[in-house]
């Protein structure tokens, strides 16, 4: 175990064998830090946060030289984790991530720089979120879904296991892409069925539904169900499965 001396650590805080605690990392009370884990130079961690076996947290991005969408080398913000959050085991976690309180990762989880993820989203076993994505409060990410970068996703969203958003519509060729790059807008609610694909810059509208296996190539109009490839509006939602109609909607 290798804990710098610059580093502060709080009370009833507990390690694993071969953790790693850098320069001017601050773990708040309660924390657990388990086997193996890495926790890079000037990570924040709040209190009674547990970080699974193997984590990495404050990754650095580094940079393909055909990469379009991860800048030049910069200084970013810590990475900072709110109060009572879990990571599983070997996530990695990277630099200039903002996570909010209660947050729960599964094992194998990928959270890339410039995010921000709001309170009690639960981000799945082995999901990707690229980066410069903004992520609600009390959303489900689950397994193996791909956030691609620029997205945004607002409140309440439901993104079923094997989604896949994007974000280039050329597919890797001519300069001209670069200046069309964005991902979805997923609205509060909106919900996404297992394995669809949702093409780039598209508003999936508040509450709507996306089936399973869908390719989305338009917009979808707010509280609607759409279905097929290229998905079609089907019926609306049911009243009884709108957000604001939940128990766990607070607003």
């Amino acid at each position: 175990m290798s804990i710098s001396a610059k580093a502060k650590i709080g009370s009833n805080v507990t390690f694993g064998e071969y953790a790693v605690i850098e320069d001017d990392v601050a773990l708040g009370d309660n924390v657990t830090v388990g086997h193996h884990v890495v926790i890079r130079n000037g990570v924040r961690i709040g209190e009674g946060c547990v970080i699974n076996d193997g984590a990495v947290l404050g990754k650095r991005p580094g940079k393909a030289s055909l990469s379009a969408t991860t800048g030049d080398p910069r200084e970013f913000p810590p990475l900072t984790l709110g109060k009572a959050v879990t990571v599983g085991a070997g996530c990695i976690l990277y630099v200039g991530a903002e996570i909010g309180d209660m947050i729960f990762f599964g094992d194998l989880a990928t959270v890339r720089e410039d995010v921000k993820i709001g309170e009690y989203t639960i981000i799945g076993r082995g999901a990707t979120v690229e980066n410069r994505v903004t992520i609600g409060r009390k959303c489900k990410i689950e397994t193996e879904a791909y956030i691609t970068a620029f997205s945004t996703i607002g409140d309440y969203c439901f993104i079923a296991p094997c989604v896949a958003l994007t974000n280039d519509n050329f597919l890797g060729r001519t300069e001209e892409r670069k200046k069309h790059f964005g991902g979805p807008t997923l609205k509060r609610g909106a919900r996404i069925g297992a394995n669809a694909t949702i093409l780039p810059n598209l508003v999936i509208g508040e509450d709507a539904l996306v089936a399973a296996g869908s390719v989305v190539t338009k917009d979808v109009p707010p509280r609607m169900i759409v279905l097929g490839s290229p998905a079609k509006v089907l019926r609306p939602v049911p009243e009884e499965q709108l957000i604001e109609n939940q128990v766990f909607f607070d607003k």
